[in-house]
């Protein structure tokens, strides 16, 4: 159910854990254990938790939401920036919840310059740009979107969506992560356990594995902590509405 004009989340959180909590219900009793679920309806992390607690019988691993939007448009902001294609951006990361909480983390990003691979924030040279601008644009891109056409994305979302997808399918390239909502159980990223919370990962053979070893510095880690903190709060709310749904 998507959020209607002066709906707080709480409300669309409630409205949303009963739909999730029966479709996982189904998924459980009718699909196939191997069955991939990708969960792209908003609050999509706390909706997707929701569904796989639901379905305890199927892997949890195979349940994942869609931040693949945010990353793109992250890497379509960096692109615009220094007048390359989005192709030519690689390893940006959104980390946390699919909301205005969201990091977009540029600090282990590759763009090709003049076919050369060079670190995003040395070939901007704008830190303050990639700490302020650049992070607000990305979390907000999503509202300013159904400002503009007073609708939700469709075609961007769409798109990510078909990427995610194909990613799971046949793999991630060599040298190339990608960002995914996925159950943040034994990460070592100090996020807590059992929440839905998006990571970089890299895919083989239809599997995801969080890149490990990625230095964190101050900055990021105060914005890691925000989401995670943020999307504790809706799980709590999400259980609550639960146990009585």
């Amino acid at each position: 159910m998507p959020r209607r004009d002066g709906m707080e989340r709480k409300d669309l959180l409630k409205a949303n854990v009963k739909i999730f909590k029966c479709q996982g219900a189904a998924l459980d009793k009718y699909a196939k254990k191997s069955v991939k679920v990708i969960v792209v309806g908003n609050p999509a992390n706390t909706n997707c938790l929701t569904a796989s607690k639901s379905a305890p019988s199927i892997p949890k691993e195979n349940f994942s939401c869609l931040t693949r939007l945010d990353h793109n448009r992250a890497k379509a902001q960096i692109a615009l920036k220094l007048g390359v294609t989005s192709d030519d951006v690689k390893n940006v990361i959104i980390w946390g919840n699919h909301s205005s909480t969201q990091y977009p983390d540029v600090n282990h990003a590759k763009v090709k310059l003049q076919g050369k691979e060079v670190g995003v924030y040395e070939a901007l040279k704008d830190d303050s740009w990639l700490k302020g601008e650049f992070i607000t644009t990305v979390q907000q891109r999503g509202a300013a979107v159904i400002k503009a056409r007073k609708l939700s994305s469709a075609m961007s979302a769409a798109k990510a969506i078909c990427d995610h997808v194909r990613d799971i399918w046949f793999g991630t390239p060599e040298g190339e992560f990608v960002s995914m909502g996925i159950i943040s159980d034994g990460n070592s990223y100090g996020i807590p356990d059992d929440l839905l919370y998006s990571f970089p990962v890299t895919i083989k053979d239809k599997t995801w594995k969080v890149v490990e070893g990625l230095p964190i510095n101050d900055f990021s880690r105060e914005k890691m902590d925000l989401t995670a903190k943020e999307l504790a709060e809706e799980k709590e709310t999400a259980f609550e509405f639960l146990a009585s749904a």
